[in-house]
């Protein structure tokens, strides 16, 4: 599993009602079935991923984000799940407040742009950079609106989400140890992970 995923498992409650947003193969949802014994369930845009994850037993149906949340009634779940998706969907801001309709909290992580090795590339070759995380040429991507954490955290102010947790960690889910610092983790942290809900 993931190292991102391992991170948010540990911060859904036992029992718990879950949907999971760009679930690719379920692994998430077959680890808070298993070992939090969650009703969890997934929507994937991606329909190979969709007959993998159906293929071995996980509630997954084709769906888009951006389109398909509406269809949920409001307080469907207790925490609604996008794991590095939230920079690939056409209009976040959005998809956050359906999150925050259909479930009590939500769990977002990202890549974050922030990352000093990013802007170092970005600086010295003047060209989109590449890592472990962003991977494709710009011209490839899904990523239409990559964030940092510091953008994060302000578009949480602006639209009054309160952030009840959070953390910076690098590319093998180490927790970057400026744990307090959101200028020094929007440096130094390679991802960010946010469990939020309404105010």
């Amino acid at each position: 599993m993931r190292v991102d995923l391992k991170l948010i498992a540990d911060l859904v409650a036992p029992g718990s009602r879950v949907l999971d947003i760009g679930c690719a193969d379920g692994t998430l949802i077959d680890h808070l079935y298993r070992e939090k014994g969650c009703d969890a369930r997934g929507i994937e845009l991606d329909m190979q991923e969709v007959q993998r994850a159906v293929a071995h037993g996980m509630p997954v149906m084709q769906g888009d984000a951006d389109t398909e949340l509406v269809t949920y009634p409001d307080g469907a779940f207790d925490y609604v799940i996008l794991s590095r998706t939230l920079q690939a969907v056409e209009k976040p801001r959005e998809v956050l407040a359906q999150m925050l309709r259909i479930g009590t909290h939500a769990i977002v992580s990202f890549p974050n742009f922030g990352h000093w090795t990013l802007r170092l590339q970005l600086l010295l070759n003047g060209r989109m950079p590449m890592t472990a995380g962003w991977n494709r040429m710009w011209y490839e991507t899904p990523n239409i609106h990559p964030c940092t954490i510091s953008d994060f955290f302000a578009l949480c102010d602006k639209d009054g989400y309160i952030v009840e947790d959070w953390l910076a960690a690098d590319e093998e889910g180490a927790r970057t140890p400026w744990r307090r610092s959101r200028k020094l983790a929007n440096l130094f942290g390679e991802q960010g992970l946010f469990l939020l809900r309404k105010a």
